[in-house]
C-alpha cells in the first residue's frame, strides 16, 4: 500500500515519502502548512489513490474530543421516558457514534481525516492520545469496548494557530508542506487548466509570486487563490499582454480580489501604486 499521488493532485517527493512513512509506522500523519496548500485535499487524494473509504472529522473551536468517540443523549431519553416511548428500553438508541467509532468499525480500512486540529481547545489532542494509541475506547453506558477492526490511516491537519502538545507530537509523523516553487506550481496549474497558454501561465505566475513577495502583506495569496484568479482571467479573456504590463508594486493586478483578501492588503497595494505614480516610475 503506497501513495504515489493522483492525476488530480501534484504530490512532491517529500510529501509522498511522508505519507508512506506514516502508513508503514501506523502513526498519524500530522500535516502543517499555509492555508490553501492542499492539506485537507491530501487526505481525499490518499483515500482515492489507495482505494480506501474516507471519513472526515472537521474540527471547530467548540469541538470536544469525546464527540469523536460518541455522544450520549440523556435529555432525549428522559423526554421519551416521560411519554412512555419504547425506545428508552435500549440505551443504544440514544448513543450517537462519532467519527473515530465509524473509523474503528469500518469494514474496510479507512482514511480518517482530523481536519484543523489546532482550532479546538489545547487539551483536545491530549484527550485523544489513548484512543489513537490503542485504537480502542470504552462505552460506559453500554459497557462495551470498541476496537479498531483495521487500523485506519490517520491524517491530521493544522494551520499552526496554536502549538500542539508534545505528547501528541511524539505519536505523529510530521510533515510541513512547503509552499510550491514555480515549477511545482506550474504542474499544479496544468492539472486544473490543461492546455493553458504557456505565456499566460508564465505571466500569471510572475504576478502571483511578486504579490507574495511584497513586504508587509498580511495574508499572502495561496495556491487555491491562484487557481481562482486564473479561472477569472480565462473567463474575462484577459491575455498575457495585459498581464505583462502589470507590476504589483506599481498597480493593483486585474481581478485582484481573488488574490487579496483583506482591506489592509488592498490599501497596501493602493499606496504602492500611488507612490509609484507620484515618483513617475
Amino acid at each position: 500500500m503506497r501513495f504515489e499521488g493522483t492525476s488530480d493532485y501534484v504530490a512532491t517527493e517529500d510529501l509522498r515519502i511522508a505519507v508512506n512513512a506514516a502508513i508503514t509506522l501506523e502513526r498519524p500523519l500530522l500535516v502543517k502548512g499555509e492555508p490553501g496548500t492542499g492539506k485537507t485535499v491530501l487526505a481525499r487524494e490518499v483515500a482515492s489513490a489507495l482505494g480506501l473509504p474516507l471519513i472526515e472529522w472537521h474540527v471547530k473551536s467548540t469541538t470536544k474530543a469525546a464527540q469523536g468517540l460518541y455522544e450520549y443523549d440523556a435529555v432525549s431519553r428522559l423526554r421519551d421516558g416521560q411519554i412512555g416511548d419504547e425506545r428508552v428500553k435500549d440505551i443504544r438508541n440514544y448513543i450517537k457514534r462519532g467519527k473515530l467509532w465509524d473509523a474503528f468499525t469500518a469494514e474496510t480500512r479507512p482514511v480518517l481525516l482530523i481536519d484543523e486540529i489546532d482550532k479546538a481547545d489545547i487539551e483536545f489532542p491530549n484527550d485523544l492520545l489513548l484512543e489513537i494509541d490503542r485504537m480502542e475506547f470504552y462505552v460506559y453506558e453500554t459497557g462495551e469496548t470498541i476496537r479498531a477492526k483495521r487500523r485506519p490511516v490517520v491524517i491530521v491537519t493544522s494551520n499552526n494557530e496554536k502549538e500542539l502538545p508534545d505528547a501528541f507530537l511524539r505519536r505523529c509523523f510530521f510533515h510541513y508542506i512547503r509552499f510550491p516553487d514555480a515549477d511545482t506550481m506550474t504542474s499544479i496549474v496544468e492539472v486544473h487548466f490543461p492546455g493553458l497558454k504557456k505565456r499566460l501561465l508564465e505571466e500569471a505566475l510572475r504576478i502571483f509570486f511578486s504579490v507574495r513577495e511584497v513586504p508587509g502583506l498580511k495574508k499572502k495569496p495561496s495556491t487555491s487563490e491562484l487557481l481562482d484568479w486564473i479561472k477569472l482571467l480565462l473567463n474575462e479573456d484577459i491575455d498575457e499582454t495585459t498581464l505583462r504590463q502589470s507590476d504589483p508594486r506599481k498597480v493593483i493586478p486585474p481581478l485582484a480580489g481573488a488574490l487579496l483578501k483583506n482591506e489592509q492588503d488592498v490599501h497596501l497595494f493602493e499606496r504602492l501604486a500611488f507612490i509609484s505614480r507620484r515618483e513617475g516610475r
